[in-house]
């Protein structure tokens, strides 16, 4: 999970409608790892880090349809004030568990595969894949949409496995057993012993 998140954070979108879903994961792919080679040569801390990728990266991300997808069946059960609160917590979770994630990414090539869809697509799938020397390439594929906020990032595989899906059974174990009030807590609670490190 803590891999498929760091990878996750390689490769955002920017939301300039008129550019192709590839090409903009392609240029924010270089956005992202500048991002990270500059904080690390000012020696920042986890927490810099984690806040430049957030005011720039994340705002490209549509949390609140990952949480709701993630949530699955009972985010319909939620009230509107649960729901936002179970995305700020989602979002949370994400960026916490980047901050000590991305210390291990190494500057390895990134590859972005043309994409393959109808030019009239409100929906797409890009493939990439992360080169290692030695070892096979890590592919990662994105679930976009064209919103009128531009291309937005709704779900990430890597290696086959969906950062959505494999939320999902986790957070409907947690509702089954303690209702929604209770995945909310149990975010809350993860997110502190991340930030704290306890």
């Amino acid at each position: 999970m803590r891999k498929l998140l760091t990878l996750l954070l390689l490769f955002p979108v920017l939301a300039y409608a008129e550019i192709a879903p590839d090409a903009l994961i392609k240029d924010l792919a270089q956005e992202v790892t500048a991002i990270i080679k500059q904080e690390k040569s000012r020696h920042s801390d986890r927490k810099a880090l984690a806040d430049a990728v957030d005011a720039k990266i994340m705002p490209h991300f549509d949390f609140t349809r990952m949480t709701k997808l993630a949530v699955g069946r009972g985010w319909r059960d939620a009230t509107p004030e649960q729901q936002k609160s179970l995305t700020q917590e989602f979002h949370t979770l994400l960026m916490n568990t980047y901050s000590s994630a991305l210390e291990s990414y190494r500057n390895e090539p990134i590859e972005v595969l043309p994409l393959s869809a109808a030019p009239d697509s409100n929906q797409v799938m890009v493939h990439s894949r992360i080169i290692q020397s030695g070892k096979a390439p890590i592919s990662i594929d994105y679930r976009m949409e064209k919103t009128g906020q531009g291309w937005m990032i709704f779900d990430v595989s890597v290696e086959g496995v969906s950062l959505v899906t494999n939320y999902r059974s986790t957070f409907q174990t947690e509702i089954s057993n303690s209702g929604i009030d209770g995945l909310i807590k149990m975010l809350v609670d993860k997110n502190k012993k991340l930030e704290t490190g306890k």
